[in-house]
């Protein structure tokens, strides 16, 4: 793929007077691709999901952000605090955000407050996939609350499942649609998540490392299917109250 075709194949994340995460990615991210991005709890897999929403509708698309740990008003505070500013996009539905609500008997309960089938009532909520990107964070929290996806992992057949669910997003992004997912690796198994890293156009590990009382994290590339121009293999970062992500060094491969 030539360069010229490849960069109309990606979206940008914008915000260049920002920060340089999107030249640091290469332009962007390819249009019609899974995009897994894995790490530890407090690596930044939320903010970096924050930032590239508010990069991406700030660019013209139309983004959905499915979250399983913020309410409405706590993603418009986290937001905020970061100097991100949503209202708009938020009014104008170039970003729909959606509060996953496993604990309190809201949007993915049943009126009994029983847990419901939510990796099928996920595929069947129509509106959530009509954006050009998906961003669902995080997707261990949603396989780990299906009581089907459950009891297919005490039977040793979660492997299939997530097959069945590859299945349902490959027909998405045969439409051009991206869709994102974050994963904590810790909180599934192997032969839950596997199958994610095998098939995810790019794949992107999240790292946290404390020094002191300095906390270091970083991006490291791990598969970065149709890039644009050169992608960093290792990009540090951080996240500051009142700016938002900061890239702070830059390994080239």
């Amino acid at each position: 793929m030539s360069s010229r075709n490849a960069q109309s194949n990606l979206l940008s994340i914008g915000m260049p007077d920002r920060d340089q995460l999107n030249k640091e990615l290469g332009g962007g991210i390819p249009r019609g691709s899974i995009v897994l991005m894995e790490g530890d709890y407090g690596a930044g897999k939320s903010a970096i999901t924050q930032r590239m929403s508010y990069g991406l509708v700030q660019e013209g698309a139309q983004v959905t952000l499915l979250s399983t740990e913020l309410t409405v008003s706590g993603f418009i505070d986290q937001m905020h605090s970061l100097d991100y500013d949503v209202t708009k996009p938020l009014l104008e539905e170039d970003l729909l955000f959606l509060a996953a609500d496993f604990d309190t008997g809201g949007a993915f309960s049943d009126d009994d407050g029983d847990r419901m089938e939510l990796l099928k009532r996920l595929m069947d909520a129509e509106v959530m996939w009509d954006s050009d990107v998906i961003f669902i964070d995080t997707f261990d929290s949603i396989l780990r609350n299906d009581p089907t996806f459950e009891a297919l992992v005490r039977q040793n057949e979660e492997r299939q499942a997530a097959l069945e669910i590859i299945s349902f997003y490959r027909d998405l992004i045969s439409q051009g649609k991206t869709v994102v997912l974050t994963v904590d690796p810790s909180a599934v198994g192997e032969e839950a998540i596997g199958p994610f890293r095998s098939i995810a156009d790019v794949f992107l590990e999240l790292q946290m490392v404390e020094v002191g009382n300095d906390v270091r994290r970083s991006i490291s590339v791990k598969r970065f299917a149709g890039m644009g121009s050169q992608v960093g293999d290792n990009i540090g970062f951080s996240v500051r109250s009142g700016t938002g992500i900061v890239i702070e060094s830059r390994t080239v491969a």
